[in-house]
C-alpha cells in the first residue's frame, strides 16, 4: 500500500497512482465541507485521493504554507484512502467553519488560515482527533468554545487575528499535549485561567493585542519548555514576574506595553540561547545588566521606551546582533566604541537618551540613529552627526510635506517631497528646516528597503489623490520635526488615508491599524484608527490641532505604535503608523520680510546661502577668464562669496601649521601643497594651499569652495573654512588620519596599515553612499568628474570620504547631459565623456566601478598589466568574467580571509558600473542597495576588447604635446576638447589631499 504525500512546486504537479480509492463516505463529506465553506472549484468527478488535479496545489513544501491541498493516507487496513489533512489557505472562502469536518475520522490537520469564514468552531469538532488546527486571519466571533478542550490530541492551535471575545475557557487546560497556543489579535478579556498551568508541554505561547486584565500571571514554573513567549499590548499590568528566570530554553521573548507596574530588569541570565529579545515599554528602570553579553546567539535586542539608566554595557562579543533598539530611555555616559564601530549592517537606535556631548561620533553611519540622544538641547536634533546646522536669518512660518511621496502642488501650496526610503533605525535630516527619525523593526517578516513607504492598493478617487498615493509607514515610532520656525502658535493638519487594508470581503479587510499621535511630545490622539475615523478605506481624514505652541523654533510630530491592532493582515509587515501628508501653518501673519513663509523650499544640504554662493561662483570664474592677472580683482571676487563655512585668518593658519613647516607637509598636488595643522582648541586640520603659479587652480579654488560649502554628508570630506588674504588662497578641511585610499591600497607592502576584507567592503559602500548623495539626495545635484582612489580619503576609523571638488559640475535636472571641456583622470573616465565630452552622473558611476575593482584587486587600474595581452586591470577583469573566474581578481594579500560571496558581488557590481553604455549603468542608490545585499545583482557580460579599442581611439584624439612629454609623470593624460593641450600631472589641476608619490594623470 502507499501513503500519499504531495510535494509539488508552484509550477508543476506530480501525479501519483495507487490501487486504492478514496472512501466514498469521505468523498461525500468533502462535498458537504465544500458547500459549507463556499468552495466551488473542487472537481468531484475525479477521486480526490488518487488524482491530484484541482486537489493539490500547495504553495510550498513546508507546513503550513499550502493553498489548496487534500492529503490522504492509503495505508489503512480497510483498503481505502482516507483524508488526513486539509489545507485551504488564502482563498477568501466566505462560508462558515464546516461542522462536517467531524465526519472525517482520520483527519489530523486542518488549516483554514486567511479566509473569510465566520461563526465559531462547531461543537461537533470536539469528537475529532485533530493534532493541528489553524483558523487564523478569519472572521470568527463570539467566545472561544470550551469544548475545544476535549480535542486532547491537539498539539498546535492558532486562532490569531479574529473577532473572538470573552475569557479564555478553563477547559483549554485539558490540552495537555499542546505545544503551540496562539491567540494574538482578538478581543479576549479577563484573566488567564489557572488551568493553563497544566499545559506543561508548551513550547510557544502568543497572547498579544488583547484586553486581558490584572498582572502577568505567574505561571512560568509550569512552562519550562517554552521557547517562544509573546505578550505584547495584552492589557496586562507589570511587573514581569521574577519566576520568568526558569525559562532557560527561551529563544524568543517579546513583552511590551504593560499598563503599569515599575520593575527592575527581569532576571534573564539563564537564557543563553536567546535570539530575539523585546522588553519594550515595560516600565523598566535601573541599568542594563552586564550578563547580556552571554547571550551569544542574540540577533535582535529591543529595550526601547523604558526608564533604563546608566551606561550601555559591553556587548561587542555579540557578533550575531543585527538590530539594537535602546530608544527613549535615560541612558547616559559615553556611547561605547563597540557601537560606534559596529558594521554597516547593524541597525542601532539610541534616539531620545542623555549621552554626553563629548561622545558624539566623529562620523555618522546611516544605520545609527542618534536623534535627540544627547544631554542638553543645542544638538538635540542633529541626529548625532558632528554638524549642527544653523537656521537662516529669516524664520519659517509654514511647512508642507507629502509623506513618502514626490513634490506636488495642491491648492496653490507646494508639498515637499519625502522619498527617502527610511529604515529600521534611521535619522534623515532634510536641511535646513525639517527631518525624520524612524525606529523599529517589522517582526516576523524579512524586510526590504522598500517596506517603509506604502503605496496604494487600488485606484484612488478622492480629491488631491496625489497626497495619498503613497504614505510613510513605520513599525514602531516615527518623528517628523520642523525647525527654524518663528516662535508662536501654529495649526497642524495631519492627512491620513488607509491605502493598504481593504474594505472588501477578503482577509485583506481584517487588518486593524491602531496607533498614537503626539504633538510637541503631548499625546493628542490615542488609539487612532484611520479606517474608523474616515469611515472606510481609501477615504481621507484630516486631523487638525490649533494653537500648537512653538517656543524654541522647533515642532515635533510623533506617531507611535503601542502593539495594538493586527500584524498579519493584509500581510505581515504592514502594521504601525501610516501618515500621508503634514501641513504646518502659523496662526499669525508672518513678517513681510519673510520670503519663506509662503514657500519653504529646501535648496541645499548646508544652511543659508548656497544659491548666493553659486551666483558669486559663476561671476568669479568669469572674472578670472577675463582678467587672469588682476590680483586685486581676484581677492575682491573671492570675498564676494557668501559661504556657510568658517573664516580663518592667515595668522591662524600659519600658527596652526608652524609657519607651513615642511615637516607638516602631508601631500602635494597640481593645486599646491597640503599641510597638517592644529588649531588653538586642539582641532586637527588639513590646509590646502593654492600655488601662486596655478591659474587653473584659481578657478578650481572658487569651484571647490562653492561646491563643498553647499554639501554636507558623512562620506564627503568636510570643509571647515577658507582664508583669503592678499595672494593667499587656503582651504581648511577636516584632517583625515589615514591618508588617501590610493596610499593605503597601493602603498608599500611594509606599510603600517593593511585593509582587511570587511574594511574594503565598508569603504566601497561609503564611496557609493557619498556619490548617491551627490547625484540623487542633495538638492544641488553634482557630478564630481574625478572619482579615483587618490580622491578618497580615510579617517581614523577608516571611514571613506570623497574629496577634491575642483572639477565638479552642477547637474541641472532639466538637462539630460552636460557638453563640457573634458577634465578628469585616465583610467577612471567614462568612454562617452573622454571621447565626446558627454557628461552625466553616469560618468561618476563608471569611475566608481573602476575604484571598486581596484579595492577588490588591490591594484591600480592603469599600472597593472598582467601580461602584454592586457591593457589594464579592467581589461583583465572582463576576461575573468568571460571565463567565469572572477574570484581570481581578489587581492592575493587577503589570502583566504575574505567572504567569497561578498567579493564576487562587489566585482559584479563594479562591472555593471563600467558598462560602455551609460544607460545600462545602475544609479548609485541602486549600487548601495546591491552592495548591502538588499537587491540582487544582475550580471552583464561584456566583450573585453571594447575597452582596448576605446583607449586606442582616445589616444588618437590629439597628438602628444612634446613639452608635456618631458614631464616626470608616469602616465600621459588625454585631451578631449579642441582647445586643450596634452598635459602631465606636474601641471594638472589635481588638488588631492595627502597625495604621496607621483600624481595620477589628469585631463583638464
Amino acid at each position: 500500500m502507499l501513503t500519499l504525500i504531495l510535494c509539488f512546486s508552484s509550477s508543476s504537479t506530480v501525479k501519483i497512482e495507487a490501487e486504492s480509492q478514496s472512501d466514498p463516505k469521505e468523498v461525500e463529506t468533502l462535498k458537504e465541507i465544500a458547500k459549507q465553506i463556499g468552495k466551488k472549484d473542487w472537481n468531484f468527478s475525479i477521486d480526490p485521493c488518487i488524482n491530484d488535479t484541482n486537489w493539490a496545489t500547495p504553495k510550498s513544501d513546508n507546513f503550513p504554507r499550502y493553498n489548496n491541498t487534500v492529503i490522504c493516507n492509503c495505508s489503512t487496513p480497510d483498503g481505502f484512502c482516507h483524508v488526513v489533512s486539509i489545507f485551504l489557505m488564502g482563498q477568501d472562502l466566505a462560508g462558515v467553519v464546516p461542522p462536517s469536518i467531524a465526519k472525517l475520522p482520520y483527519l489530523k490537520k486542518v488549516d483554514f488560515s486567511q479566509n473569510y469564514l465566520s461563526g465559531t468552531i462547531p461543537r461537533e469538532w470536539a469528537s475529532t482527533k485533530l493534532e493541528i488546527l489553524s483558523i487564523n486571519v478569519n472572521n470568527l466571533s463570539g467566545p472561544i468554545p470550551g469544548y475545544l478542550g476535549y480535542i486532547t490530541s491537539l498539539k498546535y492551535l492558532n486562532l490569531q487575528n479574529n473577532m473572538l471575545s470573552g475569557t479564555v475557557p478553563y477547559e483549554l487546560g485539558r490540552l495537555v499535549n499542546l505545544n503551540n497556543l496562539i491567540l494574538n489579535e482578538n478581543y479576549l478579556t479577563g484573566e488567564l485561567p489557572l488551568s493553563l498551568t497544566k499545559l506543561t508541554e508548551l513550547t510557544e505561547l502568543r497572547i498579544s493585542s488583547n484586553s486581558f486584565t490584572g498582572k502577568i500571571p505567574d505561571f512560568f514554573q509550569s512552562w519550562k519548555h517554552l521557547r517562544k513567549l509573546e505578550i505584547q499590548a495584552s492589557g496586562f499590568q507589570g511587573p514581569i514576574p521574577s519566576s520568568i528566570s526558569v525559562l532557560s530554553n527561551l529563544t524568543e521573548l517579546r513583552i511590551s506595553d504593560l499598563k503599569s507596574g515599575d520593575s527592575k530588569f527581569p532576571p534573564l541570565s539563564r537564557m543563553i540561547y536567546m535570539q530575539r529579545l523585546m522588553l519594550r515599554s515595560c516600565n523598566l528602570y535601573g541599568p542594563i545588566p552586564a550578563y547580556m553579553e552571554a547571550m551569544t546567539d542574540l540577533k535582535t535586542l529591543d529595550l526601547s521606551f523604558n526608564r533604563l539608566e546608566g551606561k550601555i554595557p559591553y556587548m561587542a562579543a555579540l557578533s550575531n546582533l543585527q538590530w539594537i533598539y535602546l530608544t527613549s530611555n535615560l541612558l547616559n555616559g559615553s556611547i561605547p566604541d563597540w557601537i560606534k564601530m559596529k558594521n554597516t549592517r547593524t541597525q542601532t537606535d539610541l534616539s531620545y537618551n542623555n549621552f554626553s556631548q563629548t561622545s558624539k561620533p566623529t562620523t555618522c553611519r546611516e544605520q545609527l540613529n542618534l536623534f535627540k540622544s544627547f544631554s542638553g538641547q543645542n544638538n538635540s536634533l542633529s541626529g548625532g552627526c558632528l554638524e549642527t546646522f544653523s537656521c537662516p536669518k529669516e524664520d519659517y512660518y509654514s511647512l508642507h510635506i507629502n509623506c513618502g511621496g514626490s513634490k506636488t502642488t495642491v491648492g496653490g501650496i507646494i508639498f515637499e517631497e519625502d522619498q527617502d526610503l527610511g529604515g529600521d533605525a534611521k535619522f534623515v535630516p532634510v536641511i535646513p528646516n525639517w527631518g525624520i527619525s524612524s525606529t523599529g523593526l517589522f517582526w516576523d517578516v524579512d524586510t526590504t528597503a522598500y517596506d517603509y513607504i506604502a503605496n496604494n492598493m487600488s485606484i484612488l478617487e478622492m480629491n488631491n489623490s496625489e497626497l495619498y498615493t503613497s504614505a510613510r509607514l513605520s513599525p514602531l515610532s516615527l518623528t517628523y520635526y520642523a525647525r527654524c520656525l518663528g516662535n508662536g502658535n501654529y495649526t497642524v493638519k495631519l492627512h491620513f488615508a488607509e491605502i493598504i487594508i481593504r474594505g472588501n470581503k477578503s482577509y485583506y479587510s481584517f487588518g486593524r491599524r491602531i496607533f498614537d499621535v503626539y504633538i510637541q511630545e503631548t499625546l493628542v490622539w490615542k488609539d487612532f484608527d484611520i479606517e474608523k475615523e474616515a469611515h472606510g478605506v481609501d477615504r481621507v481624514v484630516i486631523k487638525e490641532l490649533k494653537a500648537v505652541q512653538v517656543k524654541d523654533k522647533t515642532l515635533l510630530i510623533r506617531f507611535h505604535w503601542s502593539g495594538k491592532g493586527t500584524t498579519t493582515s493584509p500581510k505581515r509587515g504592514t502594521y504601525g503608523p501610516l501618515i500621508s501628508a503634514i501641513s504646518i501653518n502659523s496662526d499669525v501673519k508672518p513678517p513681510l520680510s519673510s520670503s519663506k513663509s509662503e514657500m519653504p523650499i529646501v535648496v541645499g544640504t548646508a544652511v543659508g546661502a548656497s544659491v548666493v554662493c553659486l551666483i558669486f561662483l559663476t561671476l568669479g570664474i568669469l572674472w578670472w577668464r577675463c582678467c587672469p592677472d588682476s590680483k586685486t580683482s581676484r581677492e575682491k571676487a573671492l570675498r564676494g562669496l557668501d559661504l556657510q563655512t568658517g573664516s580663518f585668518t592667515f595668522r591662524q593658519i600659519k600658527a596652526a601649521t608652524n609657519n607651513f613647516d615642511p615637516k607638516n607637509k602631508i601631500g602635494e598636488g597640481g593645486f599646491g601643497s597640503v599641510y597638517k595643522g592644529v588649531l588653538v582648541d586642539g582641532t586637527i586640520i588639513a590646509v590646502k594651499q593654492l600655488s601662486s603659479k596655478s591659474k587653473q587652480g584659481n578657478r578650481e579654488f572658487v569651484n571647490e569652495i562653492g561646491m563643498i560649502s553647499a554639501l554636507r554628508h558623512p562620506n564627503l570630506v568636510r570643509l571647515y573654512g577658507c582664508c583669503i588674504e592678499s595672494n593667499q588662497l587656503l582651504l581648511v578641511y577636516e584632517y583625515m588620519e589615514n591618508n588617501s585610499l590610493a596610499h593605503t591600497l597601493f602603498g608599500p607592502e611594509e606599510g603600517p596599515l593593511r585593509l582587511d576584507w570587511p574594511t574594503r567592503e565598508k569603504i566601497c559602500i561609503d564611496i557609493a553612499r557619498g556619490l548617491a548623495f551627490l547625484h540623487e539626495e542633495s538638492a544641488l545635484k553634482v557630478v564630481h568628474r574625478d572619482i579615483k582612489t587618490t580622491n578618497i580619503l580615510l579617517d581614523q576609523d577608516l571611514n571613506a570620504k570623497i574629496s577634491d571638488f575642483g572639477l565638479a559640475k552642477l547637474d541641472e535636472e532639466e538637462n539630460t547631459h552636460i557638453s563640457t571641456r573634458v577634465a578628469g583622470t585616465i583610467g577612471y573616465m567614462a568612454p562617452e565623456y573622454a571621447l565626446w565630452g558627454y557628461l552625466t552622473y553616469k560618468a561618476d558611476v563608471y569611475s566608481f566601478g573602476v575604484v571598486a575593482l581596484e579595492i577588490v584587486a588591490g591594484k591600480n587600474n592603469m599600472k597593472y598589466r598582467r601580461n602584454e595581452n592586457f591593457v589594464c586591470l579592467l581589461d583583465w577583469a572582463l576576461v575573468l568574467q568571460q571565463k567565469g573566474n572572477l574570484i581570481e581578481l581578489v587581492d592575493p594579500r587577503l589570502g583566504s580571509d575574505f567572504d567569497e560571496e561578498e567579493a564576487i558581488t562587489m566585482v559584479k557590481v563594479a562591472l555593471l558600473c563600467i558598462n560602455p553604455a551609460p544607460a545600462l549603468r545602475p544609479t548609485m542608490s541602486e549600487v548601495v542597495s546591491m552592495l548591502e545585499g538588499r537587491t540582487p545583482v544582475c550580471e552583464s557580460v561584456m566583450n573585453p576588447s571594447i575597452y582596448g579599442d576605446e583607449l586606442r581611439l582616445g589616444s588618437l584624439r590629439k597628438p602628444l604635446d612634446p613639452i608635456a612629454q618631458q614631464s616626470t609623470s608616469e602616465t600621459p593624460s588625454l585631451v578631449g576638447s579642441s582647445d586643450a593641450t596634452l598635459i602631465h600631472s606636474s601641471a594638472t589641476t589635481s588638488s588631492d589631499l595627502y597625495k604621496i608619490g607621483p600624481t595620477s594623470s589628469t585631463i583638464s
